[in-house]
């Protein structure tokens, strides 16, 4: 398992605070070993990055809601989640990894979607060793259905071209995470951008603003993801939300400050109409909050 950077050690509160109500679509939750092992082939683990840190983080940038999604650290066992939702209480929901549908019974998926979740992330990243046989993600996809469960894409590095197979003809929400992993030197005319926006034509996609800080070739302040993050949002402003994804898994160089991510959002949308959309409604409607008074 190599080293990676942890999360940075002190967030500061944003220049503006967000809208009330805000949403983290994607952050992660870890633990300490003894609680929470680790699986066999798991690509990184974090036990400093708890639910109490992440409250932190949250309560210091003015975010009071958000969706933990299970870290392939732990792959289907989903105690470390479980935990979270009980601890953070109704202003947070989940998202499931999509190996809990090859190792666990329709009982322990009741008892997710009891706690919180609601939704799927399906990685086709193959150095997470956590990639469904295409059999596999058939019956994964019967079931969420039932649930009325949404489908989230973790992209291969390469960009959301090379998942396009995988979800083509997904009939459920599909949330595609990280932007595409689009190529930010190419910008717009990066394929895997033109990829995004085709999706977003179609009613039941939906597109993650997150991990700007990696996908950026130029570095701080980002400035090549910010015509790429627009596109998005003038291709389709109801189906666009914004994630942290604290505490920002393998990072090889050390993580901004994440009120520098939110600032960077901030730039992708600088009408405060257009924030309170990406920000509250959007995810409210897409994970299923309810509406924020």
């Amino acid at each position: 398992m190599s080293d990676y950077h942890p999360f940075h050690p002190d967030p500061r509160p944003p220049r503006e605070r967000p809208p009330a109500g805000t949403i983290d679509s994607q952050f992660h939750v870890l633990g300490p070993r003894e609680r929470y092992p680790v699986r066999p082939g798991a690509a990184y683990e974090m036990p400093s990055a708890t639910w109490e840190r992440l409250q932190h983080m949250h309560r210091t940038l003015g975010i009071s809601r958000g969706v933990i999604v299970q870290t392939t650290t732990y792959g289907a066992d989903h105690q470390v989640v479980l935990d979270a939702l009980a601890a953070l209480g109704p202003n947070y929901m989940a998202c499931a990894n999509a190996l809990v549908f090859e190792e666990r019974d329709d009982a322990y998926l009741e008892t997710l979607h009891e706690a919180g979740v609601r939704g799927a992330r399906f990685s086709f990243r193959k150095a997470l060793n956590a990639v469904l046989s295409p059999e596999a993600m058939r019956k994964a996809l019967d079931r969420m259905r039932a649930l009325g469960w949404y489908m989230k894409v973790q992209p291969e590095q390469s960009g959301i071209l090379e998942s396009l197979a995988h979800i083509a003809n997904v009939d459920v929400p599909v949330l595609i995470d990280h932007m595409g992993r689009p190529d930010a030197r190419l910008g717009l005319q990066d394929p895997n951008v033109q990829c995004v926006l085709d999706l977003l034509r179609r009613g039941n996609y939906w597109v993650m603003l997150s991990l700007g800080e990696k996908i950026s070739t130029q570095g701080p302040p980002w400035d090549d993801v910010v015509p790429i993050a627009q596109a998005y949002i003038e291709a389709a402003p109801d189906r666009v939300v914004w994630a942290s994804d604290w505490p920002h898994p393998v990072s090889r160089q050390a993580p901004p400050n994440d009120a520098d991510l939110l600032e960077l959002l901030y730039r992708y949308a600088p009408e405060a109409a257009t924030r309170q959309r990406i920000l509250v409604d959007n995810p409210t409607q897409l994970f299923g909050f309810p509406k924020h008074p």
